[in-house]
């Protein structure tokens, strides 16, 4: 008959099925039930490399070469397998339908595409009836992957350098996508898109057809120098997933508008090796393989070198969220993640989709009763059945097929080290949630009642007396009046007198908006102005907004100190080291800084606003640190040269203005200052500021603190502090020790720490403010849990290879901003990890950009010195 092929009754077959064991994964005393082995076949024929078929009810792989074998997962094996056959050559790939009624299975070899209906197989096997199949395609090649459309009237078969689109009901072609230079290996249709279909080749590119016109729609360059072997459609992200045969992963977003562009890049055997760095069984696995080595007769193999050359991503799949345990059920994640199983010749990981970090590891050879050690082929099922799934692998160098059952909630929870762990015994916050220690470092005094106390106090002789002073004619001393006409209206007010237009500028600027930042707006994409901030191309290193939203701080590389209007209209402030006088000696007494001003004489590297809008502080490349009056743009501070041996990176207030935060080296200064610009017109030149050094933190194992970030708006007792040992250090001052330290933050030490503040003008939930990012050239962004101190998600897309590109969070929390090199701002969304938005129109590399707290803008800064506002 045509159409049909011959087919055999079902018959048991004599395979070695070894009786089910648990075996089970000890880790610290703890027995895990991890893997179960279910089933063992033994085929005539090597079945190493072919696509194999699981769902939860059924799996289906080439038995014998040419035999089809289904097996029922949840009935008896009395009458298991069932068999098929109608393949005179060996079966290649194997693929279930879409639906479940029917649920249709397409088998291929080079002689035949063969379409079962499961349903009417088993039934006619049953009556005694021959089954039969349905050819939909002959003599096509060697077919190395099949699958269904998602309505199941299609079927793509990849044979050689080609793709047939094949009718699931007859015998027709109905497309032939041409256009891949090696063989492809393999092709998914998208869900959400009628008649697209997406393929991977051994020419190391992948193509989005329309299967139905057979018109190429997309083509990618070449990835990689290593054959694509695996590709997964992320229906909930749209997105595309695809592995080579070296451990590389690629995802690319099929989003309108994204033009199919690179999400991430991802490696996956440096992040299985730095998932066992952080569990601790680092050393042990690669101790092993070693080992192995020298039983093999190869010695002097370093750890580095004993790494696989190759690991083949031969299958991706959806991974189901594991279930936490009870120390868990309390915890609400920042960030709900997802995972993907990544199938290997030599073992299956649990990789995060937000953060792109392994999270479990099933190496085959931990587990010696497996009977495949090395796969040559695997495929797992999509969905979880009480919290198990499937996994069908075929042996490498055997023949041999197994059928797998394993807990991915027992595996994540075997393999979590204690440091990642939820439940630890002390769960650090941003927020101060107890009050003050009687020794804590913020329980310090202010210094404006001592201050005070110091000047009310009367200089005294040795016997008491009144210590004789220089008579000075003062212009206090008032004249008698003689010679001034006589005043004829008594208690006339003086309405003449003219207020400084920089007073009042101060006064308008200080008034508080009383509307509420909007949390439901689109982010600030459109640009509005763009200014010079400085006569001549100067990078601007740092700008940050006030706290009402009204002014905009900017820090030069030529030593300016500049403040302009929120707007970016008008003339700015100006704090220059042309505007003062140098002094080259600053006093100190007892501990406490009697201070003089002056500015500064190199670039500076940072500049923040106080609490209450009045003070401005900056920290410079000429080892000191200024606080300036916002109002008259006068110094009322200085931290000079004898404090510091480095230059200053980074200085802010801190704990609502009563401290001040500033890193030099290696170590973190926490000072106690006092402000007052008032002069004596006596002493006209002697400022009236005080400081009083607290106590010094130094970070460990670090040459050189390169970013430091505290909370000032609300009482908090952590402060973050990023080393150039690539450490992250988290501090409590209020126990006035290290807290916690996050080993290898990001692959190059972190330029930037930036938390999730908030604005006055904006609420968020309260865990929502223990999030905070960090940023390295060359390692994007990446998104950390206080709470946790695990990396959450990554953000990539923007391009920053040399310079450091800033970052900012919006006061809502929603989206995140950075700068970048390709003369653009990026914006992405906190739930996503590809960039939404590309804001050009820039002249130079974006480094520096800053949320308005107030309102929806956003200012972007760049290396020639030119700002740029952009609003909704």
């Amino acid at each position: 008959m045509a159409g049909s092929a011959p087919v055999c009754c079902l018959r048991e077959i004599r395979s070695i099925m070894e009786s089910p064991m648990d075996w089970c994964f000890a880790e610290e005393g703890h027995s895990q039930d991890i893997v179960l082995e279910k089933q063992v076949f033994r085929s005539k024929v090597l079945e190493s490399h072919v696509q194999l078929a699981c769902s939860s009810q059924y799996c289906a792989f080439p038995l014998n070469g040419n035999e089809l074998c289904i097996w029922n997962i949840g009935i008896n094996p009395v009458h298991q397998p069932l068999h098929l056959i109608g393949h005179h050559h060996s079966i290649t790939a194997v693929s279930f339908g879409s639906k479940m009624d029917p649920l249709l299975v397409c088998s291929a070899s080079r002689d035949y595409v063969i379409v079962w209906n499961l349903d009417e197989c088993t039934k006619k096997a049953l009556q005694g009836i021959t089954p039969c199949g349905i050819v939909i395609g002959t003599l096509l090649g060697i077919v190395l992957y099949v699958r269904f459309s998602p309505d199941d009237q299609m079927v793509a078969a990849c044979a050689g350098n080609r793709i047939y689109i094949l009718n699931a009901k007859n015998e027709a072609v109905l497309a032939e996508l041409e256009g891949h230079l090696a063989p492809v290996t393999a092709a998914e249709f998208c869900t959400w898109e009628k008649n697209m279909l997406i393929s991977v080749s051994e020419d190391r590119s992948f193509k989005v057809w329309d299967c139905c016109t057979g018109v190429l729609i997309y083509q990618s360059a070449v990835l990689t120098a290593f054959p694509l072997l695996s590709l997964f459609i992320d229906e909930e992200k749209k997105q595309i997933i695809t592995g080579c045969a070296d451990g590389q992963l690629w995802i690319f977003s099929l989003i309108s508008g994204h033009n199919y562009r690179c999400v991430v890049h991802i490696n996956v055997k440096k992040e299985i090796e730095r998932f066992y760095s952080k569990t601790g069984k680092y050393l042990q696995q690669f101790g092993e393989i070693q080992n192995n080595f020298k039983l093999s007769g190869i010695n002097d193999t370093r750890v580095e070198e004993t790494v696989e050359t190759s690991l083949p991503i031969l299958r991706i799949e959806h991974c189901d969220k594991p279930s936490h345990t009870d120390k868990e059920e309390n915890f609400f994640p920042a960030v709900i993640a997802r995972y993907l199983w990544i199938g290997s010749s030599t073992g299956l990981f649990i990789i995060n989709l937000a953060n792109f970090e392994i999270e479990a590891a099933l190496h085959y050879k931990d587990y010696s009763d497996l009977s495949i050690q090395f796969a040559g082929s695997c495929v797992l099922t999509r969905k979880a059945v009480d919290g198990k799934v499937l996994c069908l692998l075929t042996s490498m160098f055997e023949s041999v097929i197994a059928l797998l059952e394993i807990s991915p909630t027992a595996l994540m929870r075997a393999q979590k080290n204690e440091f990642l762990s939820y439940g630890k015994e002390k769960c650090l916050l941003v927020i101060a949630s107890c009050s003050l220690l009687p020794n804590s470092p913020l329980n310090t005094e202010s210094l404006k009642k001592s201050s005070s106390k110091l000047t009310n106090k009367k200089t005294l002789g040795p016997k008491g007396t009144m210590k004789d002073q220089p008579l000075v004619f003062h212009n206090k001393i008032k004249s008698s009046g003689y010679t001034s006409a006589p005043q004829m209206k008594m208690f006339s007010p003086n309405t003449k007198m003219k207020k400084t237009n920089k007073v009042l500028e101060w006064k308008n600027n200080c008034k508080r908006k009383n509307k509420e930042y909007p949390l439901e707006n689109f982010p600030p994409t459109k640009s509005e102005r763009e200014i010079s901030a400085a006569g001549k191309p100067t990078s601007i290193s740092c700008i940050q907004y006030s706290g009402d939203g009204e002014q905009l701080a900017c820090g030069l590389a030529d030593k300016s100190l500049l403040v302009f209007n929120s707007n970016l209209t008008g003339t700015p402030s100006v704090f220059s080291a042309s505007y003062f006088p140098k002094l080259s000696h600053v006093p100190c007494h007892f501990g406490k800084l009697v201070l003089y001003c002056t500015g500064h004489d190199g670039a500076i590297n940072s500049v923040g606003w106080s609490h209450n809008k009045k003070w401005l502080v900056s920290a410079s490349e000429d080892k000191t640190v200024r606080i300036w009056s916002v109002c008259n743009t006068e110094p009322a501070l200085l931290l000079g040269r004898e404090m510091f041996q480095r230059s200053v990176r980074f200085a802010q207030f801190y704990y609502i203005d009563k401290f001040i935060l500033l890193c030099c080296g290696a170590e973190f200064h926490l000072v106690n200052c006092y402000l007052d610009i008032s002069k004596d017109d006596l002493k006209r030149y002697k400022q009236k500021s005080v400081c009083n050094l607290v106590q010094k933190f130094p970070m460990a194992s670090t040459v050189e603190i390169t970013s430091l970030s505290a909370v000032n708006d609300f009482y908090s007792y952590i402060v973050l502090a990023a080393g150039s040992n690539r450490a992250l250090e988290v501090f409590d001052l209020n126990a006035g020790c290290s807290a916690a330290v996050i080993p290898d933050v990001q692959s190059r030490s972190v330029h930037q720490i930036c938390q999730n503040k908030g604005s006055a003008f904006s609420t968020q939930q309260p865990e929502a403010y223990n999030l905070f990012m960090t940023s390295a050239i060359g390692d994007g962004i990446k998104l950390w849990d206080l709470r946790t101190l695990r990396c959450e998600r990554r953000f990539e897309g923007h391009v920053n290879r040399c310079h450091p590109c800033g970052i900012a969070v919006s006061p809502c929390g929603r989206f995140i901003a950075s700068g970048s090199e390709d003369k653009c701002a990026y914006i992405y969304e906190m739930h996503s990890s590809t960039f939404s938005h590309k804001l050009t129109g820039h002249t130079e590399s974006v480094i520096n950009v800053a949320f308005n707290p107030s309102s929806a803008q956003l200012t972007t800064a760049t290396l020639d010195g030119k700002l740029q506002l952009f609003l909704p």
